[in-house]
């Protein structure tokens, strides 16, 4: 694969709007850089899908940004990092390709000051346990408890991210790790690129004690560091974001913002298939 100018985009991909999280920190790390935004948006969620299928979309996903001639693959998806980065980084070498799970652990590594260490994350991410070795392998003696929560994205898409039935989702998965035979930890770590809007009703339930992180402006620094390495990092000012998605382009518009923090003009929303 031919090296890409620097003034090529950066990829950015994920299984729907939880990924403009991690956009949003991106941009304010990288402001000179052009972006490339894909979400999956038909095939929403990834979290509870197999490993060998979230592999496959995600390899799909990969494919179309690479063949718009992005400069490197940011994985703004934490069940998609941890089940399929390896297989991206093998594809589409030499191309830079940078995942949220790594990031993310050492963000929570650097925050806790007891090692006890909780993981709000999709099934397929707890269950894959990408999560828990990061951690592990980052600081031996930490004790992590992962929990599947699955209902965070589907209240995150659905823009429902504070009131009553955020409230009452979020105390039904975070109660348990402070109950009397809980693990108690001081670090919650949002191990999906959905949770961050649902981070103020996940701080409220967790108590003031608790830091909660997220891995975006982690990744984000990690991407500076890997660009300025290979030397790719964008001198001029670069276009807005562009967007790709594969459904549902108006509910994107639409909602999106809550994720990315500014809104979204239609005209910089294009739909694809990702079928093929």
């Amino acid at each position: 694969m031919a090296r890409l100018p620097a003034d090529a985009p950066i990829g950015v991909f994920d299984s729907g709007m939880g990924g403009l999280t991690v956009l949003r920190a991106l941009q304010r790390v990288l402001p000179t850089e052009e972006f490339l935004y894909l979400g999956d948006t038909a095939r929403l969620p990834y979290g509870t899908k197999s490993p060998a299928t979230v592999e496959r979309y995600a390899l799909q996903a990969g494919a179309q940004l690479v063949r718009r001639g992005v400069k490197c693959l940011v994985v703004a998806c934490n069940t998609a990092s941890a089940a399929a980065l390896p297989a991206m980084q093998r594809e589409f070498a030499p191309l830079v390709v940078v995942g949220v799970v790594e990031p993310g652990a050492a963000a929570a590594v650097a925050a806790t000051r007891n090692g006890r260490i909780g993981v709000l994350a999709t099934e397929s991410t707890v269950r894959g346990g990408a999560y828990q070795r990061a951690l592990v392998r980052l600081r031996p003696d930490a004790q992590v408890v992962a929990v599947a929560a699955t209902l965070f994205v589907a209240l995150a898409e659905e823009g429902w991210v504070d009131g009553d039935i955020a409230a009452a989702v979020a105390h039904r998965y975070i109660a348990p790790l402070f109950a009397a035979d809980g693990l108690r930890p001081d670090t919650l770590v949002l191990g999906c690129t959905h949770f961050p809007p649902l981070a103020a009703v996940i701080a409220r339930e967790a108590g003031p004690a608790v830091t909660v992180v997220d891995s975006a402006a982690t990744t984000a620094t990690v991407l500076r560091q890997q660009l300025i390495t290979a030397g790719l990092v964008r001198a001029s000012p670069a276009a807005a974001a562009h967007f790709l998605v594969s459904d549902g382009a108006e509910r994107f518009r639409r909602i999106g913002p809550a994720f990315l923090g500014e809104a979204i003009a239609e005209e910089r929303i294009e739909t694809i298939d990702l079928s093929g």
